[in-house]
């Protein structure tokens, strides 16, 4: 082979992804057929005398390592996709491991990137503890957190506070004086704090918020559905777009219509929420672009450069059919 051999030139020759090369390169498990594969291609093309010099040279693997609370979510995989964008762009192959929103098992996948040699990890954290901050003090390569923040630590997030008031005030102008905000533990604190009482805070005196708490899943929305109608509110409100959809779901099954017996919004703006019967009232979050930024955040950090907090991810209201003035308003 002509030229310069990459990783991608390895991955063509054997039928892999670049991220099965470069496992192997690291000492990381690949399928023994595959290893197969990749050991003879690097013995004919000489790449592993070029990995490795250069790895030893600049002391930079060009692997980043990524821990992410679970795969089956629309927001997750929209981060993904802007972190692909840049690190695709900039010739680095990333390592993925999942949490499945378990922070001990979080902290176990940082050790295991770390081990695998990576330049730097993202981490779309479920709640930063005192040994994620240890860890980010400790290792020597960057760490980078999204989805949480914490003084401690380098971050990039959404402004869950500022979306929840923004949800607050809206609701506030709609005259609705009864509301329910189904969201999710404490343990969360961007949704399950700072979403809340950005929503609390906006809505303010107008009237009631009874919270009732579930998790993220579909399912788990819609098991609550009995608890959210006990209080006969005129409004729900749901932490995500895909507890709203869970929610919707009991409601349809018992027949309560929305928006005519309550109006129903959520958060993140993903796309079934646009189809569904009615369309959801939701904020809209940039997720593509907060991936792509954090993905920025971490290559200055690898090279030694600081980085700006405070970037902006804009927030877009999306009125849709599932919220109506409140109807005692109405008559």
């Amino acid at each position: 082979m002509a030229g310069k051999v990459t990783i991608q030139d390895i991955a063509n020759m054997c039928q892999v992804s670049k991220s099965s090369v470069s496992r192997y390169l690291n000492g990381g498990y690949v399928s023994e057929e595959n290893k197969e594969k990749i050991k003879d291609a690097i013995e004919k093309t000489g790449f592993s005398e070029n990995f490795f010099a250069k790895r030893l040279k600049t002391k930079k693997t060009c692997l980043i390592g990524i821990v992410i609370p679970r795969i089956d979510s629309v927001s997750v995989g929209k981060l993904l996709n802007g972190i692909s964008d840049v690190f695709d762009a900039n010739n680095y192959t990333s390592l993925i491991q999942i949490s499945n929103l378990d922070s001990k098992k979080e902290v176990q996948c940082i050790q295991s990137l770390y081990q695998q040699g990576v330049d730097g990890i993202i981490v779309d954290s479920c709640g930063i503890t005192k040994k994620h901050i240890e860890m980010a003090g400790q290792l020597d390569i960057p760490l980078l957190f999204t989805g949480q923040k914490n003084e401690y630590v380098n971050y990039k997030v959404i402004d869950d506070y500022a979306a929840g008031a923004i949800m607050g005030k809206y609701f506030r102008n709609f005259k609705h004086r009864n509301v329910v905000f189904l969201g999710v533990s404490e343990s969360d604190e961007s949704v399950g704090i700072y979403r809340k009482q950005g929503f609390i805070d906006a809505f303010g005196d107008a009237g009631t918020v009874r919270f009732v708490e579930t998790d993220f899943s579909f399912l788990a929305a819609y098991r609550k559905g009995a608890e959210v109608m006990k209080s006969k509110p005129t409004a729900v409100i749901c932490a995500t777009d895909n507890i709203a959809l869970g929610l919707m779901r009991y409601f349809n099954e018992q027949q309560i219509k929305v928006p005519q017996d309550v109006s129903l919004a959520g958060f993140g703006g993903y796309d079934i929420s646009s189809v569904m019967y009615p369309r959801l009232t939701t904020i809209s979050f940039d997720y593509t672009l907060l991936g792509q930024k954090t993905a920025l955040s971490l290559l200055r950090l690898i090279n030694g450069e600081e980085i700006n907090l405070q970037d902006e991810i804009p927030l877009k209201l999306i009125e849709r059919d599932s919220v109506q003035m409140a109807v005692n308003e109405i008559e």
